[in-house]
C-alpha cells in the first residue's frame, strides 16, 4: 500500500478533517495533502508521526501470497502461505457471502460471532473462495480453533493443512 492511500485510509478511520489530522500530527493541512494525493511522499518517520495522530502505528505483516494446489479433477485450492488475520470488526461480523460462494442460498446471512455459521463460512470459503474471499471471510486464529470441526474435503484439508497445522501444533492445548 503506498503512502497516500495509508494515510488517507488512517484520516478516515479516524473520522477527522485533514486540518484537524496536520494539527494533530504539527504538520500543515497542504502538506498533508500533498502527501495523500501523493504529489509529496512522507519519509517513514513522517508517515508514522502521522499516522500516530490519526491513532494508528505503522507496522511490518508477513506478506500474504497465494498458492494452487491441485486437489483433483483439474480444480486447485487457493492457499495463503501465511494465515490471514482480520480486524475484529470483520472476523465477528454479520455477513451475506456473494452469489459466486454461496449460490444454493443467495441472501443468507452469517453471523460471524456464532461458531457454526463462521464454520459454514469457512467451510465454504476454502472450498470456493479466491484469493480476495480469503482475506476477507477467514481469520488464521479462528480457523485454527476451527480446524478439527470443519467439514471439507480430504484434498482442501490437505492443501490447506500445509499453513494451518504449524498454528494447531504451536497452540497450548485447553
Amino acid at each position: 500500500m503506498i503512502a497516500a492511500d495509508l494515510l488517507t485510509r488512517a484520516r478516515h478511520a479516524a473520522g477527522v478533517s485533514q486540518e484537524v489530522l496536520a494539527k494533530r500530527a504539527g504538520t500543515s493541512r497542504p502538506t498533508l495533502s500533498a502527501y495523500e494525493h501523493g504529489r509529496k511522499s512522507p519519509n517513514v518517520e513522517t508517515a508514522a508521526r502521522i499516522a500516530g495522530a490519526a491513532g494508528f502505528d505503522l507496522a511490518l505483516q508477513p506478506r500474504i501470497e497465494f498458492v494452487e494446489h491441485p486437489i483433483g479433477h483439474g480444480r486447485t485450492a487457493i492457499v495463503p502461505t501465511v494465515l490471514p488475520r482480520l480486524s475484529l470488526d470483520h472476523a465477528f461480523a454479520e455477513i451475506e457471502l456473494p452469489l459466486h460462494l454461496n449460490w444454493s442460498e443467495p441472501g443468507r446471512r452469517f453471523d460471524l460471532r456464532d461458531r457454526a455459521d463462521r464454520a459454514r463460512v469457512y467451510e465454504t470459503v476454502l472450498r470456493e473462495g479466491a484469493n480476495e474471499d480469503i482475506l476477507r471471510y477467514i481469520d488464521g486464529a479462528l480457523l485454527v480453533d476451527l480446524w478439527d470441526e470443519l467439514v471439507v474435503p480430504d484434498a482442501i484439508r490437505t492443501a490447506w493443512a500445509r499453513v494451518v497445522q504449524p498454528a494447531v501444533t504451536a497452540t497450548p492445548a485447553a
